[in-house]
C-alpha cells in the first residue's frame, strides 16, 4: 500500500466520528481522533426531513474534520453515512454540500453493511478470536446485531431503534418516569422479536457491546458501583430505578453522566434493558472496535486485494446462476473500449474500470427472474440486495449501468449530461451488442473514441455486412442516444481500403 496514514469518518446519528490510523503490515494503530456530538437523528423531522439546524451541526463538525483531513489521498479516507442519513428524504442534497465541505465522498451504507463493518472493527480488538460473539451496537438511530467467529460474520441485523430516536418518542424534553420507561423497552423487546429466534438458534458464546451507547452504561455502572468493569442485567436494573427515580437523567446523581448523554441515554438504557431480556444475557463486555475501525480494516483489505466487493460479485453470480463464460465475453469487450476511450487510466487501480467489470459480470442476474425485460430485474435486485462491501450509491450506480445496458437509455436521463457514466453505459452497450451471439465466434475490429457531443464507433463493413442483426442494432443506437441528447455516430470501414 502507498499509504501510511488511513482515515475513517462515521457518520452517526449522534456522532460524528474520525479517526486517522497508521498502517504496520496487517494490522491499523489508531493514531488520533475526533468526536463531534451532531445529534443528526434529532433533527429528523415527522414527515423525515432534515432540518437546518441539525445540519449546520454536520457541516460544521465535517468542516473541522477536512482540516484534519487536508493533505491525505482521495483512497486513504472513506467516509460513511448510517442510519439517519438512510431514512432523510433530503438526504441526498445535504450529501451534496456534505462532501463539499469534507472533501472526500461520503458513502450511505446499508444496515446490514454497516453491522458487517461494526463486526470487522470489534474482531479485530477481541483478546480471543475464535470464540463466537454476539455483538451488540446501539447507535442513534439504528441497532445492529451480529453473531461471528473470528473475523466471518454469522448473522447480520439491524433494527430502526436508537438511543436518540428512542429518547425522542418516550422521554421528550428528558423526562423519565416508570411508564414512559416500560413502554420504551417493550416497544424494543417487539423489534427484537423479529430476530431473536434466529439468533438464539445460532447460539453464541460471549455478548459484546459496542461504540458510545454501550460505553456510556458501562461507564455509569463502573462508576456508580453498579457493576465492575461490564454491563450486567443487575446493574441495568439499578441504573434504570435510578433515573426513574430521579424523574430526569441529569438529577439522578450520577457520577460520571456527561452532558452530551443526558438527552440520549434513557433510550440508551431502554434498548439495553430489552436486549438483555429478550437475549437472556447476564453480562456484556464492552470492546473498544466500532464501525470507524472496521471501516479503516476493510480500506486495507482493498488495498491488500481482499476486496469484499469482488467476493460479493463472484458469490452474485453463484447465486444467481449467471452464465459465466458470457459474463466474462461482455466484461472483456467493456473493459477493452473503456481502455481505447481512456488510454491514461490504468485499468488495474480505476475505479470506473472497476464497477465497470462489475456491472458487465452482473448484467445478466435478472434472467433468474424472467428473460423478459431482465435488465430491469438486474438493475432491482443490483439496487436493493444487501451486498456486502458495497454502499447504497455503489449499488445505485451498478444498476444504473445494468439497466442501461440495453433498451431504452433515458431510463437513466437523470444523469447529468457531462457525467462520467455515459462512458461506461456506452462500454456496457456496445460490449452486449457485439456478444449478442453468446459464443466464441469472431469479433470485429472496432475503434471507438469520444467525440466533442458524444461517442463514434468505426467496425468493418464487411463484418457488418455479415451481420445484419447487429447492423441494425448500430443503426438504432444512434436514435437512443440522441434521445438523451448525446451523439452516437456509426462509421463502416473498409478492410481494402485499410489495406
Amino acid at each position: 500500500m502507498d499509504h501510511e496514514y488511513v482515515a475513517a469518518v462515521d457518520m452517526g446519528s449522534n456522532s460524528f466520528r474520525l479517526q486517522v490510523g497508521r498502517i504496520v503490515g496487517n494490522q491499523i494503530y489508531p493514531l488520533d481522533g475526533l468526536k463531534e456530538t451532531v445529534r443528526l437523528a434529532a433533527g429528523l423531522t415527522p414527515d423525515k426531513l432534515l432540518d437546518a439546524a441539525s445540519q449546520l451541526r454536520a457541516l460544521e463538525a465535517l468542516s473541522r474534520f477536512g482540516e484534519r483531513l487536508r493533505g491525505f489521498a482521495p483512497e486513504a479516507v472513506r467516509a460513511v453515512a448510517t442510519n439517519t442519513l438512510r431514512v432523510a428524504k433530503n438526504g441526498p442534497d445535504f450529501l451534496r454540500q456534505a462532501e463539499a465541505t469534507l472533501g472526500f465522498p461520503i458513502e450511505v451504507i446499508a444496515g446490514r453493511e454497516e453491522a458487517r463493518l461494526i463486526y470487522l472493527g470489534v474482531a479485530h480488538t477481541l483478546a480471543d478470536a475464535h470464540t463466537r460473539h454476539l455483538v451488540v451496537d446501539i447507535g442513534g438511530g439504528s441497532t445492529e446485531f451480529i453473531i461471528g467467529q473470528d473475523i466471518q460474520p454469522l448473522r447480520l441485523e439491524s433494527l430502526y431503534m436508537g438511543c436518540v430516536s428512542f429518547s425522542l418518542r418516550f422521554f421528550p424534553d428528558g423526562r423519565i418516569d416508570k411508564r414512559s420507561m416500560k413502554e420504551a423497552e417493550l416497544a424494543a423487546r417487539r423489534e427484537l422479536q423479529t430476530i431473536v429466534h434466529a439468533y438464539r438458534d445460532t447460539g453464541w458464546d460471549e455478548a459484546v457491546g459496542s461504540s458510545g451507547t454501550a460505553k456510556a452504561i458501562r461507564d455509569l455502572l463502573e462508576m456508580n458501583r453498579f457493576a465492575d468493569g461490564s454491563i450486567t442485567l443487575d446493574g441495568l436494573e439499578r441504573l434504570r430505578s435510578r433515573m426513574v427515580r430521579a424523574g430526569d437523567a441529569s438529577r439522578a446523581g450520577l457520577e460520571g453522566m456527561r452532558p452530551d448523554r443526558v438527552l440520549v441515554i434513557p433510550g440508551g438504557v431502554a434498548i439495553m434493558s430489552a436486549v438483555f431480556k429478550e437475549f437472556g444475557l447476564d453480562r456484556m463486555t464492552f470492546s473498544e472496535g466500532a464501525l470507524r475501525l472496521g471501516v479503516l480494516y476493510d480500506l486495507l483489505g482493498r488495498y491488500h486485494h481482499e476486496d469484499l466487493r469482488a467476493a460479493t460479485v463472484a458469490r452474485f453470480m453463484h447465486r444467481y446462476e449467471v452464465d459465466s463464460r458470457q459474463a466474462a465475453r461482455v466484461r472483456r469487450k467493456a473493459l477493452e473500449i473503456y481502455a481505447q476511450l481512456r488510454p491514461q487510466d490504468d485499468l488495474g487501480q480505476s475505479p470506473a474500470a472497476q464497477f465497470l467489470g462489475w456491472a458487465a459480470c452482473l448484467h445478466e442476474i435478472g434472467i433468474s427472474v424472467a428473460h423478459s425485460s431482465y435488465h430491469k430485474h438486474s438493475a432491482y435486485i443490483l439496487g436493493n440486495a444487501d451486498m456486502p462491501g458495497f454502499s447504497k450509491r455503489d449499488q445505485a450506480l451498478l444498476a444504473r449501468l445494468v439497466l442501461a445496458h440495453r433498451g431504452k437509455i433515458e431510463r437513466v436521463q437523470s444523469l447529468t449530461p457531462d457525467s462520467p457514466e455515459w462512458l461506461l453505459i456506452f462500454c456496457m452497450r456496445l460490449a452486449a451488442v457485439l456478444h449478442r451471439a453468446r459464443d466464441d465466434g469472431p469479433v470485429p475490429e472496432i475503434g471507438v473514441r469520444v467525440t466533442p457531443h458524444g461517442f463514434e464507433l468505426q467496425i468493418e463493413r464487411e463484418w457488418l455486412s455479415g451481420a445484419p442483426l447487429t447492423a441494425a442494432v448500430l443503426d438504432e443506437e444512434a436514435t437512443q442516444w440522441a434521445n438523451v441528447g448525446i451523439e452516437f455516430r456509426l462509421r463502416r470501414r473498409s478492410l481494402k481500403q485499410d489495406a
